[in-house]
């Protein structure tokens, strides 16, 4: 049996019923890490000694009989979440040598569920990107084709769950960085609710529209994997204080009578590739044919989405950036010079090409004389897509939309044209603006067998509807039992 193929679901029946081992299942994960990430490059950190005493722990837990849904299984964790003791690079020269002294609460959550932590994975660097290219560490490969993105900012994450390098993981969502590599790497990608999940130690890119999600291989395991990281944090002002339902006991299929908007702006967009729309229209029939009610609705705002965010974003970046200056922690510049060289020295060599990018449009949005002109226009465009949802959400129970333009793309082919990378996004910066939740499922494939994903979005912390639509399309369809063919040297 290749214990790495495994499902959270049914290694955690496994497990109970003590046909596997953690200490065996954790082994198969991290054989699997050294034979194929030489050609993914997914990890920036494996933790093999940490996963190994993690797993006899767990073994131990499973032995009297108090194991939970997460005992014993290898989890990937996205490189800008801290992790006590272990690097957190953010894949970023300026932070290669940083190692917090505290975890993240969904770290906490984690190490009290007994999920085995097996390394970190690459991401753009910051969170800032959508292929994974921007990492100042290394590319990460799509697992279906090594020539092709695996999306981004949660790349690593999303390669790691489709290479069978982990059995979940999780990933970050700004302005859809959980959906689009979930889509590019055909696994499943959540995004919840702004304020679902706790932000503390989650290094911050725009605080106003981070947040951390799961990266798995079904919908099964997205509901167990959301469950233990959801709740409320009295450490992150921005955490709800609202009920967690259990989202993995409260799944169904059924779907008869359920109302799902078909926004024409999404379905209108030019620049969508042909693969992409067929897979989304034959998802629609498959709800239809289950009588789900199809509703048109209109998000007229959407059209903005993509301005408003990168000017937002870039301007909570500039600002929460300003902290990485060589004095406190991180890389510094030793080179000759004054304070002020240290300063401009250390974050010239320390940031990459887009994190500057980003940090200088953000300064010039906040500056004296264009603050009026620029961000708080943006945040006036982003309450009119806020109130386009809401109003959506009265005619309808979830909405359904692409989650990329194209599949996965080549290595290469936007890097040199940022507006074409940022349009990249165009269909998932809406549900970070308005802080609803999303996800993604796979739904199809391109012409050339690269995967495409289903993005189904509800309203305020309505994650189990998006859940159980998601779950009842995985059911009808089998998208989700393919694998790619890894190229192992």
């Amino acid at each position: 049996m290749d214990l790495h193929a495994l499902t959270i679901h049914d290694a955690h029946e496994l497990l109970k019923n003590k046909k596997i081992s953690a200490k065996e299942l954790v082994s198969s994960v991290i054989d699997r890490i050294e034979t194929v990430d030489p050609v993914v490059d997914a990890y920036i950190t494996i933790t093999k000694e940490i996963a190994l005493a993690q797993a006899e722990i767990a073994d131990k837990t499973i032995s009297s009989g108090k194991m939970k849904k997460l005992t014993g299984i290898p989890i990937a964790i996205k490189d800008l979440i801290c992790t006590k003791g272990v690097p957190t690079t953010c894949a970023s020269k300026i932070l290669e040598n940083f190692t917090p002294p505290y975890d993240a609460t969904v770290m906490e959550k984690l190490n009290a569920a007994g999920a085995v932590m097996v390394g970190k994975v690459n991401m753009d660097e910051f969170a800032m990107g959508s292929s994974t290219e921007n990492s100042g560490i290394k590319i990460t490969k799509n697992p279906w084709e090594q020539s092709r993105v695996p999306g981004g900012s949660s790349g690593g994450s999303a390669a790691a769950v489709a290479a069978d390098m982990c059995l979940g993981a999780l990933g970050s969502d700004t302005g859809g960085s959980i959906r689009q590599p979930a889509s590019h790497c055909g696994v499943v990608g959540v995004k919840p609710t702004y304020g679902r999940v706790s932000r503390f130690g989650l290094v911050a890119f725009a605080s106003s529209l981070d947040q951390i999600g799961p990266l798995t291989k079904d919908v099964r395991d997205a509901a167990i994997l959301l469950n233990a990281i959801s709740g409320y944090d009295a450490k992150d002002s921005t955490s709800v204080d609202t009920d967690t339902p259990d989202y993995h006991a409260l799944l169904s299929d059924d779907v008869k009578g359920l109302k799902i908007g078909i926004p024409k702006e999404y379905h209108t967009t030019k620049g969508v590739s042909a693969d992409v729309l067929s897979a989304v229209q034959n998802a629609m029939a498959v709800f239809k044919n289950a009588g789900a009610k199809l509703v048109d609705i209109s998000l007229p705002h959407a059209q903005y989405a993509i301005a408003a965010y990168y000017l937002i974003a870039p301007a909570e970046a500039s600002s929460n950036l300003a902290r990485y200056d060589g004095v406190k922690y991180g890389l510094r510049d030793s080179g000759p010079g004054g304070l002020i060289d240290m300063y401009k020295n250390t974050r010239s060599i320390g940031f990459g090409p887009e994190v500057q990018r980003r940090i200088l449009l953000g300064t010039y949005a906040l500056s004296a004389g264009y603050y009026d002109a620029y961000y708080k226009k943006a945040s006036q465009i982003r309450t009119l897509i806020k109130r386009d949802f809401m109003r959506a959400f009265d005619a309808c129970d979830l909405i359904l939309a692409p989650v990329a333009p194209t599949p996965a793309f080549k290595i290469g082919e936007n890097i040199d044209d940022p507006l074409n990378m940022y349009l990249t996004d165009i269909f998932t910066l809406s549900a970070n603006l308005a802080g609803i939740p999303g996800l993604s499922v796979p739904c199809g494939f391109s012409e050339s067998g690269l995967p495409i994903g289903l993005q189904l979005m509800g309203t305020y912390f309505d994650e189990q509807r998006i859940l159980n639509a998601a779950y009842f399309f995985e059911q009808a369809t089998d998208f989700h039992h393919k694998k790619p063919r890894l190229k192992i040297l």
